[in-house]
């Protein structure tokens, strides 16, 4: 892979460029605007967002600014039924994805995404609809991508338990898994099996929201090769035949995370990184650490 256009192939064929432009925490407004309209000047044709990220608008305002044709953008939305708590069923995500598809000014997207199973929490809790408003939410995304309104449809935050529950009623397998990747936190079973069923592997959090840059380790790593800490860790992601979703709107750390394509990590350095502990996890809702929202308590 040579540049940010370099794709892999999806199962069905189509093509997904090799990097990412992620947007999670990305406030709504003119921050996030200005800040795809630079990732895509600087060379990005892979957006990611989110109904929950509440900055579909500006994602859609910055790619307007940017003057690039929509057909060479690669634009990767979420359903937001899955991490909130009112019944999911197909109706719904219909509805939603409208909504996303007018805030978006498009009439149609490349990926669509479950943005959550079930939040593990509320599976530890014993409740178990989720799996019927799963398959409901899939049977929907089916219909979408069947009328061309998405090019491929996938999965966010997904066991195997939550495959086998999927495969239980669907007619097309989700074509990706986009996980919390990252050193010290790799979820390695979930690549495995993900990758043994024939999807590409997505990382949200590549840097661990930001705590890879105080590792000692990584940083001396990263002096060898005259790199930052983010391109090795990026790179690192990369070997891995994982697509990285490194997310910054400062103008100097967007370049950054572009500059990945000249060098590699050794097999050496990859296994040390491999090993890394610390970085810890980024949570499973937007609010902190691992904090659980009020409504699941």
């Amino acid at each position: 892979m040579k540049t940010l256009t370099d794709t892999y192939v999806l199962r069905n064929g189509a093509k997904i460029p090799c990097v990412g432009y992620g947007t999670w925490q990305a406030p709504d407004g003119e921050v996030t605007a200005n800040a795809v309209k630079f990732a895509l000047e600087t060379g990005y044709r892979h957006i990611d967002t989110a109904s929950v990220y509440g900055n579909e608008a500006s994602v859609a305002e910055g790619i307007a600014r940017s003057g690039i044709k929509r057909e060479d953008i690669w634009i990767t939305t979420k359903r937001m039924g899955d991490v909130t708590p009112e019944k999911k069923d197909f109706d719904s995500c219909i509805r939603e994805f409208e909504a996303s598809l007018k805030r978006l000014r498009t009439d149609y997207v490349d990926m669509y995404l479950v943005h959550w199973p079930i939040p593990p929490f509320f599976w530890k809790l014993g409740d178990e609809t989720w799996k019927e408003e799963l398959q409901e939410t899939w049977r929907a995304m089916e219909k979408l991508y069947k009328d061309g309104r998405i090019r491929a449809i996938g999965v966010c935050n997904c066991f195997e338990e939550h495959f086998k529950v999927l495969y239980d009623t669907c007619e097309i397998k989700p074509m990706l898994n986009q996980i919390e990747f990252h050193p010290s936190y790799m979820q390695q079973e979930v690549v495995d099996y993900s990758v043994k069923e024939g999807m590409l592997v997505e990382a949200w959090s590549p840097l661990a929201t930001g705590r890879i840059f105080k590792n000692e380790e990584v940083k001396t790593i990263a002096a060898k090769y005259g790199k930052t800490v983010a391109q090795v860790v990026l790179r690192w992601v990369m070997q891995k035949g994982i697509l990285p979703l490194p997310k910054s709107v400062t103008p100097s750390r967007i370049i950054e995370n572009t500059k990945i394509f000249d060098f590699e990590v050794s097999e050496e350095d990859m296994a040390f990184i491999d090993k890394l502990e610390g970085c810890g996890w980024s949570g499973l809702f937007p609010g902190g650490q691992g904090d659980i929202p009020d409504y699941l308590k």
